[in-house]
């Protein structure tokens, strides 16, 4: 089925698209949010600075009344990211085809951005308020894999001559964001620990998820404008 999608339309139209109703679906997941928040119930509506994205998709909201149609609009918006992610990376490795060895990396960076993907979809599916394990473990690994997958493709353009240099730049950025993403994940404080805390975490957050759009844009256009689609 994939083969049957120009190239064009599955590296670079259809991902502006997703991360454009990505944007906007978040913003609408906000607008709709009741309130509350970690530390405080009575806030209305969705404060950008203590609600986690996660509180969007929770089945209640923090000050306790139902959340279902944020829930619903977060589920989808990550469903649309991570299925098109997936497809992305699933086309992106056959572009360096011509060297065997960069083929091999960016397959391998490709899989772990389909694992990243998956997570995704898994992260939509788990309110964490009903499942939290879960799906702290779907978000963690969202970052996790596109870590790995950030770091080779990094590797793999600047191997190659397909692609201009700053590209490469462009996914070591991307690779040092989620290098310190992570490890403030895993060594930072708990948003648990305070209002601090958790205002430093949430905007953590929202600047890592910024990076994300950001970088899939600035993908788009180094793969529309370098020729290699055609090649």
């Amino acid at each position: 089925m994939i083969k049957l999608v120009p190239n064009r339309t599955m590296l670079v139209v259809i991902p502006r698209i997703a991360a454009v109703l990505f944007i906007l679906l978040q913003i609408l997941g906000m607008q709709v949010y009741p309130g509350g928040t970690m530390y405080d119930a009575s806030t209305e509506g969705y404060s950008f600075s203590m609600n986690f994205f996660s509180d969007m998709g929770a089945y209640a909201a923090r000050n306790g009344e139902p959340n279902y149609l944020s829930m619903m609009i977060f589920a989808i918006s990550l469903t649309i990211v991570g299925i098109t992610f997936a497809l992305y990376y699933l086309t992106l490795p056959k572009l360096f085809g011509n060297d065997r060895v960069n083929y091999i990396i960016a397959s391998i960076g490709s899989l772990f951005a389909i694992g990243g993907s998956v997570c995704m979809i898994g992260t939509g599916f788990t309110p964490s308020d009903m499942v939290f394990a879960p799906h702290v473990f779907f978000a963690n690994n969202i970052f996790h894999c596109f870590l790995v997958t950030a770091l080779l493709y990094t590797l793999v353009i600047f191997r190659s001559n397909k692609l201009k240099k700053r590209y490469a730049i462009g996914y070591a950025m991307f690779f040092i964001s989620i290098f310190i993403y992570v490890a403030i994940l895993q060594y930072g404080p708990s948003a648990n620990s305070g209002e601090t805390a958790l205002i430093f975490q949430v905007l953590s957050q929202k600047m890592i998820v910024i990076v994300f759009c950001c970088s899939v844009l600035h993908q788009t256009f180094g793969l529309s404008g370098s020729g290699i689609l055609e090649s």
